[in-house]
């Protein structure tokens, strides 16, 4: 699917580059999209697609194409945009888990662990990419079907 026009990534900071690899490389098993410059034999484009690799040269592979990190912006959620009912889930879920570590069936970072998946497997921007302008909002119908 092709974008419209091609937007001109910033050049990112050492530490905004570290965030999104580490931010992407949880949301691999999810299919998170991302909007995707690159260049080919009749020049630059910008698509969206889902991210299926990223390599330790800060490469990412999407959908047959490669490119740099800098040019990979995902879509996320804001918190804000979470429904009712996956208010209730997450909630739910996460004092769950936090029962599990008061009784000492699981450690404090397997629950954290637990509860930031369930935050990347709903697309949803807890580390504030959006703000900083590593992501972009996703539309409502995005994942409806991931």
């Amino acid at each position: 699917m092709h974008l419209n026009e091609l937007i001109i990534f910033n050049i990112m900071t050492q530490e905004e580059k570290e965030l999104l690899l580490i931010d992407l490389s949880a949301r691999l098993p999810y299919g998170v999209i991302a909007q995707v410059s690159y260049k080919d034999g009749d020049g630059w484009k910008t698509e969206y697609r889902k991210v299926l690799g990223i390599y330790t040269d800060e490469q990412v592979y999407v959908d047959c194409v490669y490119t740099d990190l800098e040019n990979v912006k995902p879509y996320l959620r804001p918190m804000s945009s979470m429904t009712e009912e996956e208010r209730n889930e997450y909630f739910d879920f996460r004092n769950q888990e936090l029962q599990r570590v008061a009784f000492a069936e699981i450690g404090r970072e397997s629950a954290i662990a637990e509860v930031s998946d369930w935050l990347n497997e709903h697309y949803f921007d807890y580390r504030g990419l959006i703000e900083k302008g590593l992501a972009l909002e996703a539309s409502d119908e995005m994942y409806k079907n991931n």
